[in-house]
């Protein structure tokens, strides 16, 4: 048995398909697996990486969710996120200029940097096929 994954972001559905199953991390809770026949659950998603098993032991998916929720029922994930990324469109030379201005960033101290870096950080992760698990 499988489940159907959509992750959806405002502008388009980036990934649509079948799974055997979904990890995520949610905020609070630490990473989930979530399995045909799951309970229902909604919740807030971390910046991290979301990793689709998909049927018939094929690649996973991965997808960079920077933020975000999850929202289970009947067999079908459900992946909202303002902004997220499949591994494959992620532009990996910007990524790292991304993590060297965040880290120029947190050294003069801005607030808004450790996020900027764990997001870069996030992105290199996924592009080299890792779910991040430290992020």
């Amino acid at each position: 048995m499988t489940m159907q994954v959509d992750v959806v972001s405002p502008e388009r559905i980036l990934y649509s398909g079948e799974a055997d199953s979904v990890i995520a991390r949610t905020v609070g809770g630490g990473d989930i697996a979530f399995m045909p026949g799951h309970a229902p659950f909604v919740g807030a998603l971390e910046i991290a990486s979301v990793t689709i098993r998909t049927p018939g032991g094929d690649a996973d998916e991965l997808v960079a969710v920077h933020g975000g929720f999850v929202e289970v029922s009947d067999n079908n994930v459900t992946i909202l996120s303002d902004m997220a990324e499949l591994r494959d469109q992620i532009d990996i030379e910007r990524a790292h200029a991304q993590r060297a201005e965040a880290e120029r960033q947190l050294d003069s101290g801005e607030a808004s940097a450790e996020v900027d870096l764990r997001r870069a950080q996030l992105r290199i992760a996924v592009h080299g096929g890792h779910a991040a698990a430290d992020h």
